[in-house]
């Protein structure tokens, strides 16, 4: 077996490739960083504003404001969530409401189900699977 791979411009030691890669790995995860650290900034900033505009809203009683720079408007924005899911799952069963659910798999729960009952196949299951190369330092 050759410890080379065989790439358009000829032969490349497979270390090469290996250094290369982890040398382009630390480069991504810098940029990466600091890409993230200049995002949290901006978005911090922006939330700022928005409490600003929000609670000017609130003090003059209005629900939108138009400038020469554009307009803004504040709206509810609500979530649902249950901290009891076996009553909930009564509930949803009980009135024939399985709307109230999204239609996902537990990737990890599923992948263990299987590997536990290998003799079962849930109808319409599809599964994608794929080599992946994982690169360490020595």
């Amino acid at each position: 077996m050759s410890d080379t791979v065989v790439e358009a411009g000829g032969e490349v030691p497979l270390e090469k490739m290996v250094r290369v890669y982890i040398k382009m790995r630390g480069a991504k995860d810098k940029i990466t960083k600091e890409y993230e650290a200049q995002l949290e900034k901006i978005e911090a900033d922006m939330q700022t504003i928005k409490q600003a505009l929000l609670g000017y809203c609130k003090d003059h009683n209005v629900e939108s404001v138009r400038t020469k720079e554009g307009m803004f408007y504040r709206n509810i924005k609500k979530r649902y969530w249950t901290n009891d899911w076996e009553a909930m799952g009564k509930f949803i069963i009980e009135n024939n409401a399985p709307e109230l659910l999204e239609k996902r798999l537990h990737q990890g729960n599923t992948q263990a189900f299987l590997e536990q009952h290998p003799e079962l196949l849930p109808p319409g299951l599809n599964v994608d699977s794929e080599f992946t190369i994982t690169i360490r330092r020595a």
